[in-house]
């Protein structure tokens, strides 16, 4: 066998285990999370057995799993994916998310070269580099997709939430038996939010800095605006629930507002895709339907810092493509 075909076939092996590590490691942290929290509470009341049984060997794997994410997590960098996740609701650690992340920057690729036996101009070295910042742009893309529909979504419902708040106040309940009553009658992403803001305050935190944690996590404007009038009305007093109103009319008219104007401006973004996409549709059908065709932009002489005129044109076409996709988005973008 070939060694080119065995390279090939060992890169994709290890992108699909890392994938399928990110993917298993999701589902398994959850009996480690349980795990360690029954550990936690037996923790002062026994000693924890010192046996090899299959419980312990699982509890002592989640909590080196777990110190490895707390090193993850302690960077920069790993503090913002981890933030990213779980704005996204994603039941990923860092170290998962990072596994997937990697088999796919090596297995897009990978599957490129194992796709260039019947296409063979998927094998060329500039496809390969695509496919790899392709694997690096694609996992981000996703979470960041997940993290702006969770996002949505609670705006979406928010208005209603804090008409339903206001409601509670006025028939005499406190204003955590009204979030009590938010997190049993709403759904989702606003009751794990406001469910969370109560496991807060229930374990001792204030309940000021319970709101500003929630506010942290989901960064929404219109619940900081929520959270701001909460604060005021617990300093200085006044009617909560006249306030709250006011709150869910104005979040509402900037929803109408935010709707209308992404009705106006559909076929502005509309033509935006179409620039920025079509030339890249258009090579990439080249690449497969007459691969000969392509051949001349990078079969030519060596140019400028030893690659051909036609990869040299390709990066400006793209680079500027890109300029021009981004300038069309920042004037559709019309902030309310």
């Amino acid at each position: 066998m070939s060694p080119v075909v065995i390279a090939i076939a060992g890169a994709l092996a290890v992108a699909i285990i890392l994938i399928a590590v990110g993917i298993a490691g999701s589902s398994g942290s959850v009996v480690g999370t349980r795990l360690e929290r029954y550990a936690a509470g037996r923790q002062e009341k026994a000693k924890p057995a010192s046996g090899s049984g299959p419980v312990s060997e699982l509890l002592a794997r989640s909590q080196a799993l777990a110190a490895f994410n707390k090193g993850l997590e302690a960077r920069d960098f790993g503090a913002n994916i981890a933030r990213d996740l779980a704005r996204a609701d994603l039941k990923l650690k860092v170290s998962e998310f990072l596994a997937i992340w990697a088999g796919a920057i090596v297995g897009i690729p990978v599957l490129l070269l194992a796709v260039s036996v019947i296409f063979p101009a998927l094998g060329n070295p500039v496809a390969v580099v695509i496919g790899a910042l392709v694997g690096f742009w694609l996992p981000r893309f996703w979470l960041n997709r997940r993290k702006g529909a969770r996002l949505k979504a609670f705006n979406s419902q928010l208005a209603d939430t804090i008409t339903l708040v206001a409601n509670a106040l006025r028939a005499g309940s406190s204003f955590l038996q009204a979030i009590e009553m938010v997190v049993r009658e709403s759904h989702p992403p606003v009751s794990t939010e406001f469910g969370r803001v109560i496991r807060e305050v229930n374990l001792g935190l204030p309940f000021e800095q319970a709101l500003e944690n929630m506010v942290r996590r989901v960064r929404s404007d219109d619940l900081e605006l929520m959270t701001t009038a909460i604060s005021i009305q617990h300093q200085v007093g006044g009617n909560l629930a006249e306030i709250l109103d006011s709150i869910a009319f104005t979040i509402r008219e900037r929803v109408r507002i935010k709707g209308e104007i992404r009705t106006l401006t559909a076929q502005q973004r509309l033509s935006g895709y179409v620039v920025g996409f079509l030339p890249i549709g258009l090579a990439g059908f080249l690449f497969i339907a007459a691969p000969s065709f392509m051949d001349a932009l990078f079969l030519n002489p060596p140019g400028l810092f030893g690659l051909p005129a036609g990869v040299i044109l390709l990066f400006i076409g793209g680079f500027m493509m890109f300029i021009g996709f981004m300038i069309i988005r920042r004037i559709v973008d019309i902030e309310v």
